[in-house]
């Protein structure tokens, strides 16, 4: 009767315990499983990118818009296109360019991937783009020559979109003349094909552009053991051509 006893005291704690080892056992096997959809979700883009014309053709007069794609600008933007003096460049002031042309400029880029972050450093201009993955809403205080940046991704891509830009008179490239306002708004989609990384970036700008517009390009991985190097604009020399352009008003 004792023995009876002590199976039947005994028998809830084996259930109980059997009950538990099953329920770990069944999280185990979910949780790896969703932590691999997770991580499936997230494409692989730290690295080393170069953009120089082995991936890509080299900046034309109008690159990367032709005539396909070159932006409609209004009436506000077609006047400062008009009246815009190559002299009054701010490059040649040692002022970094920003999206669009930052981001298609032939130069090589680095990508770094932290858990709350995602990090675009330039080697144009020695620039770094900080695009953030926590969440956060930008303030009337966080305007910038880049703007603020915020992602996330989606399908396999890093979604980026970028505002609070403050305005520029080349800030929607340094080639064409076209300038940018603090209505600016940079969307991006970064994905890779294959060992190679590719962006659609799209162009908003109310006060200058009738309607958004977009290019697609693309970078190869850096050669093996290339590291960045400075851009160090010095001022003076950087000025310097200024001298040999022909002015449109004197």
């Amino acid at each position: 009767m004792r023995m009876l006893e002590t199976t039947t005291q005994t028998a809830p704690k084996h259930l109980a315990a059997w009950i538990f080892g099953a329920l770990f056992l069944g999280l185990a096997a979910v949780v790896p499983l969703q932590a691999q959809e997770d991580t499936e979700a997230i494409p692989e883009l730290s690295g080393l990118w170069d953009g120089s014309p082995r991936s890509r053709p080299i900046n034309g007069p109008n690159m990367p818009w032709t005539s396909e794609n070159f932006p409609v600008l209004n009436e506000r933007g077609l006047a400062f296109r008009e009246v815009f003096d190559e002299a009054i460049s701010p490059k040649y002031d040692c002022v970094p360019s920003t999206p669009p042309a930052l981001v298609y400029d032939p130069y090589m880029m680095e990508v770094v991937q932290w858990p709350d972050r995602v990090l675009l450093r330039y080697e144009k201009d020695d620039q770094l783009r900080t695009v953030w993955l926590d969440g956060r809403e930008p303030t009337p205080q966080d305007y910038s020559l880049q703007g603020v940046s915020v992602g996330h991704y989606k399908d396999g891509a890093l979604h980026v979109t970028t505002t609070h830009f403050t305005f520029d008179v080349t800030g929607f490239d340094d080639y064409n003349g076209i300038p940018s306002s603090q209505l600016k708004k940079i969307t991006e989609r970064y994905w890779r094909e294959g060992e190679e990384l590719k962006v659609t970036l799209t162009v908003e700008d109310e006060l200058f552009l009738r309607e958004p517009v977009s290019f697609t390009t693309q970078w190869k991985p850096g050669l093996e053991g290339y590291q960045l190097q400075a851009y160090e604009c010095d001022a003076e020399i950087a000025r310097y051509p200024v001298k040999f352009l022909v002015p449109k008003y004197r």
